[in-house]
């Protein structure tokens, strides 16, 4: 089920001078929350497993069934959303496990998203949005009103765009040191330039759902680029220093200007 990964050179350059003690493995199949009796051989592979339980009291009534058994006392990993490569610290050492669709992924971005995963581990963020939003979790379904699979969608992106406040730096700082990992990621935050000038716009018209836009603009903030109202208040260091209290107050004062 799992395989040590061989990693592209400059990966492998930023995994010695960084997180040496990483490990990262290839998974012979895409999925979204790894069962326990899959996850559990990942102790074949480390030294120590360490399952993470999460109170059932953070988690609303309307939360996808996916939520709760990831915040059980079973030991999962992953969640749906979480993209092509995962990383937990669930595991001595902490792991990244890339997932079989990643072969179809251009070599630069999937290198690029392994070189992301080190670094946030690295960092030390949390490994999903339920324990960056912990008790606030139920505050934010309230504040939004959407139910459970869009308010999923938003705290995902709402938690990307925290991490990134934390990272992007960093992932500027590698041009001229690891030129062709920056490169991949200033590449994608090209991509997203002329999609998010317009997306307050986008969602009065219906054109495009809240859930998605905020989704549009997190990744946007990831990259430091120009965002419009409202959504220019994530990308702020009030919002890198206070998370998820700050999140939820961003969503209540953003429904209750778009309900006007």
């Amino acid at each position: 089920m799992f395989t040590e990964r061989t990693l592209s050179p400059p990966v492998q350059r930023l995994h010695r001078d960084l997180t040496p003690e990483v490990l990262v493995l290839d998974v012979e199949q895409d999925f979204e929350t790894l069962p326990p009796a899959v996850a559990e051989e990942l102790g074949l592979l480390v030294d120590a497993l360490d399952p993470a339980a999460y109170p059932e009291s953070w988690l609303p009534a309307n939360a996808p069934s996916q939520l709760a058994d990831y915040a059980g006392a079973q030991f999962t990993v992953g969640l749906p959303g979480d993209g092509t490569v995962v990383r937990t610290r669930q595991t001595e050492p902490p792991t990244v496990l890339v997932k079989a669709r990643a072969a179809g992924t251009p070599e630069g971005f999937r290198s690029f998203l392994l070189a992301e995963a080190l670094v946030e581990i690295d960092e030390g963020v949390p490994e999903s949005f339920l324990p960056f939003f912990g008790e606030r979790y139920p505050e934010l379904d309230d504040a939004l009103g959407l139910g459970g699979a869009a308010t999923y969608q938003v705290a995902m992106a709402l938690f990307e765009a925290w991490v990134g406040l934390h990272t992007r730096e960093r992932f500027r700082a590698w041009e001229g040191e690891h030129d062709e990992l920056h490169a991949a990621w200033a590449d994608a935050g090209d991509r997203l330039v002329g999609r998010i000038e317009d997306l307050p716009g986008e969602v009065a018209r219906g054109e495009t759902t809240f859930p998605a836009a905020t989704e549009l603009a997190c990744s946007a903030v990831k990259h430091g680029l120009d965002l419009p109202a409202p959504f220019a208040a994530l990308d702020t260091l009030a919002y890198r220093d206070h998370g998820a209290e700050y999140a939820v107050r961003w969503a209540e004062k953003t429904v209750d200007a778009l309900a006007e």
